[in-house]
């Protein structure tokens, strides 16, 4: 066995091999792009070398940086796993010519299967059924007279490469004839080869695969038939085995063909010949074969109990036994079905969606009922160069059904976020008619509108972020502060007009709000600062539970009376994940809420699909009170007072004071103009030079904190601890005036003793569940506390 081997790749299928690697105690080689410096399969790796920066052309690409890493390492072997190089003829006559094992077919394989007109004609001389078709055609009028011969509608297909790449349905002269150049060009660009050619093409096709396996010496083992007809744009998106519903015997004559293509060329290590089926004539052809491991060999080994990369290095090894007695072993079971899970958005034509992956959670695969092949966790950056595959989710059961369930379930529970995913997609496939019946066919999604519940942001406004209540409770002693709405009482209240949960997350808006597309069917309601509101440029009122329909836009405009902020509940609230028990967001910490930022143009975010569209219910119009021109804050007096800090006069003058907003203010701190404070100190002794300095002490939310000579009230994202005087504290029940409050608003501080702020933090929880005034707003009254010095 070799000593260390090299894995030509990145992603899954390179963690995939660095687990086989273990087993066999092989030390595994990783290599990358800095554009996967993330990836798992580097940690996993004994050594792991980077390739550099850029796209596969300049990384993956490169035969010569990845056979200096393979001389420089000693590694005797490279695995090319699946695209890429992997069936490069080119790469492997290089590793051998280097003296190191190329895990996987001879070049002279790689070169006949490589190109689908050679694969052709291969199996045609060995009497394998084909579908009616041409040579490489040469010019367009070629192409046009094999259309009329072979009859429309026909494939016209690029001869090199796979994944879909350079295939074009044409049903008639006209389209074959606009197809011509463009599928010439794909084949050029993306395979160095802009040959085609021309293929019959089924209406209802199968897309059925058979896993091969040879000896390099005329064994070939065939590990049954899987069904990969479920396809987008040609490229597979479920995968299963066995294929469901075959009449009896076809899966048998689908392997001895595949056998007698593989043993025609005494085939070595692992391969699949792919097959189109024809379900009404109940018939198979020949389509083409891939000499590589294939994204979708893993349902194989499920079913199969085998592992198909191990074999391949122990082939290459010379270590593996023969394959008879391999095949003496071999005793499939049971029912596996793949999804591949791609950082891509359904709800935008499936554009790839790069960036970083915030939260990642998978269900607990246990290696046979489930299996997740992935390369991701958070922290990870989906880059824009490569295939957009997150993972595969893989699921075997006793039956097929029984594995459809358990797949869409292990879906449901996968949590990713960050980036857009095809997860909700994948589960409507699982329960569609073609899928959930066991008759997909190669077009079948064509017929499945996939259902978003999601808004689009095509607007961000000023500062629009992610926001809950009561936020971040309990890491402020580590000094992580709470986040959560500067405004909760708005908040609090537009989720209780709507039946939420008085903590579902919702959008905070400051000044200008954001233009949003509903995807989905949403009821809706605004709080807090007046904002002009509108659906379709129709104007609707604030406080009020509105029904915003699919495809609908909905505008908020900007704060112009009193106020900063506003706050856009949603029924069943928006769903991002918890970070640290919340999913508030704190920007300077750049984590919680959406990617812990605010929200920017393009970010999709997702909600509930809606059970309940009852809407017009108000919020009766006390619970809104008009901001007055000087706004009353009751505080509770202290920590830190007179005589000790300030003179007593200099508190009278603090509290008499209408001080003034300052422009440098936001969701740290709110900063106040006002009157030079008197100190009766000269400095902070031990603790510093200023007279406001004192030895670090614990912050409150509210706390008015002297820096230096002005004071600034506690935000929810400011510290926890600080070496500032702090005379007052607002009371839990005005809090909330803390995010209404923009530069040149004038404030006022009411001192309240403490019996007087539990009974309106008391009143204020009452008209949360009541939605009904309990207490006026603000308390104004004459003799509401005094200061206890």
């Amino acid at each position: 066995m070799f000593e260390k081997l090299l894995i030509a790749n990145r992603g899954a299928i390179a963690c995939r091999i660095l687990r086989t690697l273990r087993e066999l105690d092989v030390k595994g080689v990783a290599v990358y792009s800095e554009a996967d410096v993330a990836s798992l399969h580097i940690q996993q790796a004994d050594e792991a070398f980077s390739l550099g920066e850029g796209p596969a052309a300049q990384t993956y690409l490169v035969v010569e940086k990845i056979l200096d890493v393979a001389k420089q390492t000693s590694a005797k072997a490279i695995h090319p796993g699946y695209g890429f190089l992997s069936e490069n003829a080119a790469f492997a006559e290089a590793c051998e010519a280097a003296g190191i094992a190329f895990v996987g077919p001879t070049p002279e394989q790689l070169r006949v299967f490589g190109l689908k007109h050679t694969a052709r004609a291969l199996a045609k001389q060995h009497g394998v059924p084909m579908l009616e078709g041409t040579e490489l055609l040469e010019s367009l009028d070629a192409a046009l007279v094999a259309g009329e011969a072979v009859g429309y509608p026909v494939m016209l297909k690029s001869t090199a490469g796979g994944g879909g790449i350079g295939m074009r349905v044409c049903r008639s002269a006209a389209a074959l004839a606009e197809a011509f150049e463009a599928v010439k060009r794909l084949g050029q660009n993306n395979f160095s080869d802009s040959g085609v050619f021309i293929e019959k093409y089924i209406q209802r096709a199968r897309h059925l695969e058979v896993q091969v396996f040879g000896d390099g010496q005329g064994e070939v083992l065939a590990l049954g038939v899987r069904d990969c007809s479920v396809q987008r744009r040609n490229q597979k998106v479920l995968e299963e085995t066995p294929a469901p519903n075959l009449p009896t015997g076809m899966a048998d004559e689908l392997c001895a063909a595949a056998i007698k293509l593989a043993k025609a060329v005494n085939y070595r290590s692992a391969g699949t010949v792919e097959f189109v089926y024809d379900s009404e004539a109940m018939r198979f052809y020949f389509l083409e074969v891939n000499t590589r491991l294939q994204v979708e060999h893993g349902v194989t080994e499920q079913v199969w109990g085998v592992d198909l990369v191990r074999w391949m290095i122990e082939l290459a090894a010379g270590d593996l036994p023969p394959l008879s007695e391999l095949a003496a072993k071999l005793h499939p079971s049971g029912h596996a079905i793949q999804a591949r899970l791609y950082a891509e958005d359904p709800g935008r034509d499936f554009q790839p969606s790069p960036g970083l992956l915030t939260a990642v959670q998978f269900p607990e695969a246990d290696g046979k009922a489930l299996r997740i092949d992935t390369w991701v966790e958070a922290g990870c950056e989906i880059p824009p160069y490569f295939d957009p595959m997150i993972a595969k989710l893989i699921t075997w059961a006793l039956t097929r059904e029984q594995a459809s369930a358990a797949l869409d379930k292990a879906l449901a529970d996968s949590v990713l976020y960050g980036v857009e995913c095809n997860r909700d997609y994948l589960r409507q496939i699982l329960s569609d008619a073609p899928f959930a019946s066991g008759s997909p066919w190669t077009r079948c999604l064509e017929n499945l509108t996939y259902q978003a519940t999601t808004f689009e942001v095509l607007s961000a406004g000023t500062q629009t972020t992610v926001q809950d209540f009561p936020g971040r409770l309990g890491y402020w002693a580590v000094g992580v502060p709470p986040s959560g709405p500067m405004d909760s009482r708005a908040l609090r209240l537009g989720n209780r007009l709507l039946g939420n949960d008085e903590g579902a997350a919702a959008l905070e808006i400051t000044m200008s709000g954001p233009l949003l597309r509903f995807n989905t069917d949403a009821v809706i309601a605004v709080t807090g600062a007046e904002i002009p509101l509108s659906i379709d440029g129709v104007e609707q009122p604030m406080n009020t539970a509105l029904l915003v329909k699919a495809g609908s836009n909905l505008t908020l405009g900007t704060i112009a009376g009193a106020g900063a902020r506003s706050y856009l509940s949603i029924r069943g609230g928006i769903q991002v994940p918890d970070y640290l028990g919340s999913k508030s967001t704190f920007t300077l910490g750049q984590f919680g809420g959406h990617g812990g930022r605010a929200l920017r143009a393009g970010d999709v975010l997702h909600i509930p699909a809606l059970a309940d569209r009852q809407a017009g219910n108000q919020m009766p119009a006390e619970l809104y009170p008009a901001l007055p021109t000087v706004r009353e804050i009751r505080v509770i007096y202290g920590p830190h007072g007179a005589p000790e800090y300030f003179t007593p006069a200099y508190i009278d003058t603090f509290l008499a004071t209408d001080w003034e907003v300052h422009f440098n203010s936001s969701r740290t701190g709110v900063r106040l103009i006002g009157p030079k404070p008197e100190w009766v100190r000269d400095s902070g002794g031990e603790a510093g030079l200023h007279p406001s300095n004192i030895h670090d002490n614990p912050y409150a939310i509210g706390a008015v904190d002297f820096t230096g000579d002005m004071p600034v009230i506690l935000g929810p994202d400011g510290p926890s601890l600080g070496g500032f005087v702090c005379p007052v504290t607002i009371i839990e029940a005005d809090l909330w005036q803390l995010g209404q409050l923009k530069a040149g608003d004038k404030v006022r501080f009411v001192p309240v003793d403490i019996a007087t702020a539990r009974e309106l933090a008391q009143s204020n929880a009452r008209e949360y569940a009541e939605l009904a005034l309990v207490s006026p707003l603000p308390f104004m009254g004459e003799g509401s506390g005094e200061r206890v010095l």
